[in-house]
């Protein structure tokens, strides 16, 4: 069973170029086979080679990054990446996180709890939400102008 590595990385920086090419020898000492380069921002979702990216990646294959930044933003869009790639039974690893990496049980385990914090935080911003959607409604039925 061989792991063909894939990777997708981003610079946004002034040193665009010479960023991109140590990123690409990390890549390459790490023993990628292909890798995907987008310069484009990391807070985008819709980032054209990310999206070949998902689609070119099968079982056994494993997603690799030099950080998890060049992937990913925020912790929402990381999380939503990393359920693609374990749903087509992938695994992923980031060079500078070692923890970020589902090839063991601590980097499973590591994203298994930021997926829960994560879930945690959209509980509660609901919740808060929900509260002050309440309130707006109170407050806008209690000024309504009466009809008699």
């Amino acid at each position: 069973m061989q792991i063909d590595p894939h990777d997708l990385r981003v610079c946004t920086g002034l040193d665009r170029r010479s960023e991109l090419y140590a990123q690409v020898r990390q890549l390459r000492a790490a023993g990628c086979e292909t890798v995907f380069r987008e310069v484009a921002s990391g807070a985008k979702t819709d980032r054209a080679n990310l999206v070949q990216l998902v689609v070119q990646f099968a079982p056994d294959d494993a997603v690799i990054v030099t950080r998890l930044d060049r992937l990913a933003r925020s912790t929402r869009d990381l999380l939503n990446i990393l359920r693609e790639v374990s749903d087509k039974g992938a695994a992923f690893r980031s060079l500078a996180d070692a923890w970020a990496d589902t090839t063991t049980p601590h980097g499973r385990l590591m994203l298994t709890v930021l997926g829960g914090l994560a879930e945690f935080e959209r509980e509660l911003i609901h919740s808060r939400t929900s509260v002050g959607r309440e309130r707006a409604k109170g407050a806008a039925s209690s000024s309504a102008p009466s009809r008699n």
